[in-house]
């Protein structure tokens, strides 16, 4: 028996070597089996990028072709390296380092070697390709911005790193990625599904043709288009307004939570981030540290609230029982608590209930509300955390959980905040700058906004977002479910009167719009920064928040914009345009468009720089533009003038 044990193993090994062998060519051709297999040669075909559209169907990002040369550096032959060079427009040390990269990522996969050829550079090209092996043309769709705005909005795409690569397989170097906007939080959407080609190779790494005659092939699926809810004309229009100054604009739908205009100011034609210039392009927005046009200060930008928050200590103190709509507290210009007082613009000994202290944006009035929020239950420790949860309960100190690529908390202190700089006794006094939307308050556009649109609905708000609508799918609930704030629905009248008030009677009665009923508030807010390692006083910052009409709401609105002197100066003015834009579609305040194109707080933004002093709340004369930027900026808005008819 022993003799046959040695015959017996050797064909038992061998039979299994074939059911192996049987198994991994018959039953087991698998695409995950074919990516590991050597000898198939892989060729990606990439699809379309789904288009992008405004919420009235206007195109706003589609396609275009390019070509990106590609190499697999295990194919690669000896080749004329200078003429190659000369053909794809770069210098030889350039050609070193990009097959280096391309030989250190993978020398039996294909990477890009050379992307986004122009249609005559691959025309040249494609007759010499033969005489570079390993080298080879893909085609791709880059994308075409048929606008020139919107650039915080929509985004861009460009490469993919290491890091990406490692955390999602989908991607290979040289692929495309949203990277900021639009782009980016729809990317799987946009992206679409890649094709594929397996194509079998000899024994000297030679193609022979399709592997199975392309059974296992498949083809790409374009990105799916999207609608966004922005309206383009809005949009440019607020982007026209913020031109030479900083600052963020969000207009919201109150009854949708959809995002009307996301302005960033200052902005760039977002087409400079495509192609070849890209990187150039990109590191120059990058390196710009003082403008910061990569900065979506709508979305990013905190700041403290200043008087618009007044709105949000109103309405806590109605809910908490602490005053009630008429009761009165007289201004002796401003609010004195201990030896200190904070200032106030109402004349000495005026009597403000909860309407005219609105109206007239009465310090003394707030602060005294504050304090009897804290203090309700004589445990200012307590009365703070009620404080907090009312207004976070807006949305504010807290991520909105919307749809968008960027974004910050804002700050809503409560007791756990304070205890480190009070641990032991805490009063209201301590934090009275909260009471004006100062001290340690802190927001961003978005949130004040969504704010307001909470006010104009009467206690709730949708979660704002971009998005409207996806081919064929439907939008999440949560952003078609409403949420609630800890605010009664009846506390909210008096607020919104005191709001019109503003309008009619108060702080913005010059930017009334006639047969529009305007609810807002104003509000300037001191603005401080280092400079030579001195804390500085510098313009303050003009902040604006409103909604329109009081009744059946359609658009809220908050503005911001930095070194923009008050509330009424520059925000109010860009707040009232918009509205009467987004509502009678044409404007008849032209002498607020005037102003707004006509003004530059260019020289404020120099000052830190320059060296010359600021000017805190005063009358200064502005900068104006010169005539050959104002006949410019006048052409672009008959632009849009026109394309709104």
């Amino acid at each position: 028996m022993r003799q046959f044990l040695l015959f017996i193993s050797v064909i038992g090994v061998g039979l299994l070597f074939i059911s192996r062998l049987f198994y991994l060519q018959v039953y087991n051709t698998n695409t995950q089996t074919l990516y590991e297999d050597n000898a198939i040669r892989k060729v990606f075909d990439l699809p379309k990028r789904g288009f992008v559209y405004d919420r009235n169907g206007e195109l706003l990002v589609s396609n275009q072709p390019s070509y990106d040369v590609m190499v697999i550096p295990r194919e690669v032959e000896p080749l004329d390296t200078l003429e190659f060079c000369q053909l794809l427009k770069i210098e030889k040390e350039d050609f070193i380092k990009k097959y280096e990269r391309a030989y250190h990522y993978s020398p039996r996969l294909e990477s890009v070697f050379v992307s986004h050829l122009s249609k005559e550079d691959y025309a040249v090209l494609q007759e010499k390709m033969r005489k570079f092996k390993g080298f080879y043309i893909q085609k791709r769709s880059l994308r075409h911005y048929t606008t020139t705005i919107g650039a915080n909005v929509l985004g861009d795409i460009g490469e993919v790193n290491n890091r990406i690569i490692s955390r999602d397989p989908y991607y290979r170097m040289g692929d495309l990625i949203g990277k900021q906007g639009v782009e980016a939080s729809y990317e799987n959407t946009l992206r679409g599904v890649k094709g594929i080609k397996f194509i079998q190779k000899d024994r000297f790494n030679r193609n022979i043709g399709p592997y199975k005659d392309g059974k296992f092939d498949t083809i790409p699926e374009q990105g799916k288009d999207i609608t966004i809810t922005i309206d383009a004309q809005l949009q440019a229009y607020g982007e026209l307004l913020m031109k030479n100054k900083r600052g963020g604009v969000i207009a919201i739908e109150p009854s949708s939570g959809e995002i009307l205009a996301m302005v960033a100011a200052p902005t760039y034609d977002p087409n400079i981030l495509v192609g070849r210039e890209r990187s150039k392009n990109f590191t120059k927005l990058y390196n710009d540290s003082i403008a910061k046009p990569l900065f979506n200060r709508s979305l990013q930008g905190v700041y403290e609230p200043g008087s618009p928050f007044k709105l949000m200590n109103a309405l806590i103190a109605l809910q908490e029982g602490v005053i009630t709509p008429n009761e009165s507290v007289t201004c002796y210009g401003g609010y004195r608590y201990g030896n200190r007082i904070m200032k106030c613009h109402c004349n000495y000994g005026t009597r403000n209930n909860l309407i005219s202290g609105i109206q007239r944006s009465c310090n003394a009035y707030f602060a005294t509300t504050y304090r009897k929020i804290l203090d309700k239950d004589g445990n200012a420790s307590h009365g703070i955390d009620t404080w907090s949860k009312h207004a976070k309960s807006f949305g504010l100190g807290e991520f909105l959980n919307n749809d968008l690529f960027v974004g910050q908390k804002g700050r809503i202190p409560d007791r756990d905040y304070y205890k480190n700089i009070y641990p032991k006794t805490f009063y209201s006094t301590y934090t009275i700058s909260n009471a004006i939307g100062q001290g340690e308050v802190a927001t961003t556009p978005i949130q004040l906004a969504n704010m307001a649109a909470a006010i104009a609905n009467r206690g709730y708000y949708y979660t704002p977002h971009i998005i409207k609508h996806i081919e064929g799918e439907t939008l999440p609930k949560q952003f078609t479910e409403p949420k609630q704030t800890t605010i009664d629905k009846r506390h909210f009248e008096p607020v919104i009167e005191g709001m019109l008030q503003v309008y009619k009677n108060g702080t913005a009665a010059s930017l009334q719009v006639k047969d529009i009923e305007i609810c807002g508030k104003t509000g300037t807010v001191e603005n401080f920064a280092v400079i030579d390692s001195v804390k500085t006083q510098l313009t303050d910052h003009s902040i604006f928040v409103a909604f329109a009409p009081k009744d059946n709401p359609k658009i809220a609105i908050a503005v911001f914009v930095e070194n923009g002197y008050w509330g009424s100066r520059f925000a109010g003015k860009v707040a009232s345009l918009m509205i009467e834009k987004h509502i009678k579609g044409y404007i008849t305040r032209t002498d607020l468009e005037e102003w707004l194109l006509r003004h530059s707080l260019q020289n404020e933004y120099a000052k830190p720089y320059s060296g010359e002093p600021f000017q805190i709340n005063g009358y200064t004369t502005l900068q104006v533009v010169q005539d050959q930027e104002y006949n410019w900026l006048k052409n672009e808005l008959n632009k849009i003038n026109k394309t709104d008819n």
